[in-house]
């Protein structure tokens, strides 16, 4: 007969520590970025480089927001954090296998997650556009966003939708 001790000295968060996978890793601090010193702006500049090109992006996102800012006559920078406002997700859908069936479990997301998803999508949906260069198509995507249209808004809509759609399965959450 086998017989299980249990240490003394062991409490609840340890043995709760024990049940996790692993220890999340550290978000990484980056800095603002140098016109605006504003760390979305930063962000987003991340998001847009490809392979280490930094100046490069940098000078895509900075003449798009100047181009906001000609085309709506009001100050880019508002321009541009009202248009990521306004394609940020508040609901998203979860796989969830329950009893051999896989539902669409609605939940509610964090505000870094549903930042990252505008920007995300925003990205995108300004790559499939057409025009001349990144930062028109760019300046367009950001426009159409700040006056509740284009790709990256519908692309929320349906988000949302899906998640009011699937919410009999919120209880599986």
């Amino acid at each position: 007969m086998l017989k299980v001790e249990r240490l003394a000295g062991q409490d609840t968060e340890q043995r709760n520590q024990s049940k996790m996978r692993r220890r999340r890793p550290d978000k990484r601090v980056i800095l603002p970025d140098p016109v605006y010193k504003d760390m979305v702006v930063a962000k987003f500049i991340n998001n847009l480089m490809f392979s280490g090109k930094k100046s490069l992006a940098e000078s895509i996102v900075y003449r798009s927001i100047d181009i906001l800012a000609s085309r709506k006559k009001a100050e880019g920078i508002d321009v541009f954090k009202k248009a990521l406002q306004n394609v940020c997700p508040v609901l998203e859908v979860k796989s969830k296998r329950i009893g051999g069936a896989t539902y669409q479990v609605p939940r509610e997301i964090s505000q870094s997650r549903s930042m990252a998803l505008a920007m995300r999508w925003i990205l995108t949906y300004s790559r499939n556009r057409k025009g001349r260069t990144m930062s028109d198509r760019l300046a367009a995507e950001l426009s159409s966003a700040f006056d509740n249209e284009g790709g990256a808004v519908k692309k929320k809509e349906d988000t949302h939708r899906m998640a009011e759609a699937n919410k009999a399965f919120a209880h599986f959450r």
